[in-house]
């Protein structure tokens, strides 16, 4: 990924923070016939610092299962707030119209080696993390155990776990940084007039970047 200096974000609990948020990776892999891309949602682990893991799980079925090349990396993208940018937001578009449209976006990007896991007991422990983590804002989270036994052990029944010990880290943040404040403050103007909820994400995530956070 191509990453300029001003949109570089190197922060690891900032990276970790976007991919616990948008949990729903594209998962890159190589495999015989070529590349592949499978949409996952993935749970992050803190351990092993610094980077952590990852855990998820797909379909018996998929060939990731038994088809990924060997000693080859995989990729998880994680993509955050995104939006359209308007030259006609900037006030500096008045004074010599040098502007042009662009898209503003966040994306972690986690490089890492990706083993199969085929384990009854890792499967069951992972999914009843990942339940327990995306209801617990429910005012009655469901639970694992909440379902039949036998339906449960079928549905077990037909995948198997993936988890990527993270080895590289990426991410870019193209917040407005390399606009004026001016600039800055007519996109989070525009964004704002739009009001649609990608559109306040990044209004909000442009001002956080333009305090220098």
């Amino acid at each position: 990924m191509y990453i300029p200096k001003h949109f570089e974000e190197p922060r690891i609990d900032v990276l970790h923070a976007l991919m616990r948020a948008r949990p729903l990776a594209t998962l890159i892999t190589l495999s015989s016939d070529g590349l592949n891309a499978n949409h996952i949602p993935l749970l992050l682990s803190a351990e092993p610092a610094p980077l952590g893991t990852l855990r998820g799980h797909v379909a018996r079925a998929n060939s990731i299962r038994s088809d990924v090349a060997n000693d080859v990396e995989v990729l998880a993208v994680f993509q955050g707030p995104d939006a359209y940018i308007s030259p006609s937001w900037y006030p500096t578009k008045l004074e010599h119209g040098k502007a042009v449209p662009t898209w503003n976006y966040a994306v972690a990007h986690a490089y890492g080696s990706l083993r199969v896991v085929d384990d009854a007991a890792w499967l069951r422990a992972h999914l009843e993390a990942l339940t327990s983590h995306h209801e617990a804002s429910f005012p009655k989270p469901w639970h694992v155990s909440d379902a039949p036994g036998d339906y449960i052990e079928k549905m077990m029944a037909a995948v198997v776990g993936i988890e990527i010990n993270i080895t590289r880290l990426l991410g870019k943040w193209k917040a407005s940084q390399n606009q004026p404040a001016q600039n800055q403050a007519g996109v989070i103007a525009g964004l704002g007039v739009r009001a649609d909820a990608r559109s306040l994400a990044m209004a909000e995530l442009i001002k956080v970047k333009s305090t220098g956070a």
